[in-house]
């Protein structure tokens, strides 16, 4: 593993905070330099493309733009997202049950998988739950 710099410590603690949620790099720009850290949005934007790079975010990307979640997996990879059709949510996943369906896919189709950069679309447990009610 490489060596990380304060500057990227400081991103990974303030994106480590918002856990389970999304957040942009201007949100957490601000966030930094409310904490006291002078640091500019392209900067922040440096600093997640190496985060990234080292497996330690997901870069997710949208239609108002690129948000970025803590990925508690590290560079294990085995992980993924899984998005809320309704809600918007975006649910991170660490299991290894998909691993037989990437190999199929590489095996049988000649595709290989990033797991990294997989999103599945579906709807998450609170909203079917609120949908019976």
């Amino acid at each position: 593993m490489s060596y990380i710099t304060k500057q990227q410590k400081a991103v990974l603690s303030r994106i480590s905070a918002h856990r389970d949620a999304c957040v942009s790099a201007q949100a957490l720009a601000d966030e930094l330099r409310a904490d006291g850290e002078p640091v500019g949005v392209a900067t922040v934007y440096r600093q997640l493309d190496k985060l990234e790079k080292r497996g330690s975010i997901h870069k997710v990307l949208t239609e108002d733009g690129a948000f970025y979640q803590f990925c508690p997996a590290g560079e294990r990879g085995d992980c993924f997202l899984l998005k809320c059709e309704r809600c918007g949510s975006i649910t991170h996943v660490d299991c290894e049950r998909l691993a037989p369906l990437y190999r199929h896919l590489e095996e049988e189709h000649g595709f290989t998988v990033d797991p990294r950069r997989t999103m599945l679309y579906g709807v998450c447990a609170a909203c079917r739950e609120a949908e019976t009610k």
